[in-house]
């Protein structure tokens, strides 16, 4: 049987900003993600972090729109 964190619906944004691409996965439960800045050289960088409850709101006041899990997945595991 699945935990009960295992079945949190993450939500994806990104952002293209001079060149690089930076995806976000926010979990909105306990507002922890993560965030991938991708250069155009491609050499992904990922960090863990903390959020607050105005996470979404920020994100759609700078720009970032809504995005894949796939996509994010993709950088994430470096297949892309």
């Amino acid at each position: 049987m699945a935990k009960a964190s295992s079945n949190i619906v993450h939500q994806y944004f990104k952002k293209e900003l001079e060149g690089s691409k930076i995806l976000v996965k926010v979990n909105p439960i306990h507002w922890k993600g993560t965030e991938i800045v991708v250069p155009e050289n491609g050499n992904a960088e990922a960090r863990d972090l903390d959020f607050d409850a105005e996470i979404l709101e920020d994100l759609k006041v700078d720009g970032f729109e809504p995005s894949s899990a796939l996509e994010f997945n993709l950088y994430y595991s470096g297949l892309a």
